[in-house]
């Protein structure tokens, strides 16, 4: 597995992952993963993005093959826009497009803020807005839509009681036990999928120790590369209005909502999540 330097010394992995087309010999895309600190095989391909781009796909602090930091607050996705930056010097690349889902979607946004003119373009799936945006969330409108289903009840009676253990056995098992709220039905692709990839408990809270500047907002404004954002329209863990109201903060921003899609639409919607992303990835 290859591997660069972070900035704090330590050996940092990722995955090259380049399929059977033409992908391999263009400009490579950096994968950011979510969970929080969930390992990215979960992301596979995105649907077969890998046919037409090289997708570089880091193993962040505290997951997969990469350690957990020395310091707690070196797993924060504030910081750890830094070791992004390591991997961009570390490929070669004078801008670079990313591509990030749902808590992953934190660290492109500190990325961009903080190394604003490294980016040439931006995708934000599903991601959490609250912190970005006074839009209301209409994640309880979404669920409602849900009443009747035993499987989505209970996963977010799950949800809302949150983990209660501290290792990662425990961990794990209560995101299986609310999995089903991640998508707009529960069938044997969702199920299968949902087992896909492991959470690090003491990964996720160290991506979650330092506090994003509460400038943040304004200097996501100043960004002018292009930015897509995706929405899922039965997404109840981010919810639809606060996700499209992301996408006006940036100067070059557009929402495409994919209907019929909870969280991961790449998984549920593979077809129109591929038109939306591959339009705006288009030379």
């Amino acid at each position: 597995m290859p591997s660069y330097e972070g900035s704090d010394g330590s050996p940092l992995h990722y995955d090259d992952v380049r399929g059977g087309g033409s992908g391999g010999e263009k400009e490579p895309i950096v994968l950011l993963a979510g969970g929080a600190a969930r390992h990215p095989s979960y992301l596979g391909d995105l649907a077969g993005l890998s046919e037409r781009h090289r997708l570089i796909v880091p193993h962040l602090r505290g997951v997969g093959r990469t350690a957990m930091p020395h310091s707690e607050e070196r797993g924060s996705f504030w910081t750890q826009a830094d070791d992004i930056e390591r991997l961009r010097i570390h490929l070669g690349l004078q801008r670079m497009v990313l591509v990030a889902h749902s808590a992953g979607t934190r660290l492109a946004l500190a990325y961009a803020a903080q190394f604003t003119r490294s980016v040439s373009r931006l995708v934000l799936i599903t991601p959490p807005a609250a912190y970005l945006v006074d839009e209301a969330s209409d994640t309880g409108t979404i669920s409602e839509r849900r009443h009747g289903d035993s499987d989505f009840e209970a996963a977010l009676t799950a949800l809302v009681a949150g983990p209660q253990t501290n290792d990662d056995d425990g961990y794990n098992a209560w995101q299986q036990e609310s999995a089903p709220a991640g998508y707009a039905r529960w069938g044997a692709k969702e199920r299968a999928h949902a087992q896909v990839g492991r959470w690090s408990l003491a990964a996720t809270k160290a991506y979650f120790s330092v506090d994003p500047p509460s400038d943040l907002a304004p200097r996501l404004r100043q960004i002018a590369a292009p930015v897509l954002v995706l929405a899922g329209a039965e997404d109840c863990l981010t919810g639809l209005a606060p996700v499209t109201a992301l996408a006006r903060l940036f100067p070059s921003g557009i929402a495409v909502v994919i209907e019929n899609s909870g969280h991961y639409p790449w998984v549920e919607q593979p077809a129109s999540f591929r038109e939306a992303i591959d339009a705006f990835l288009k030379p």
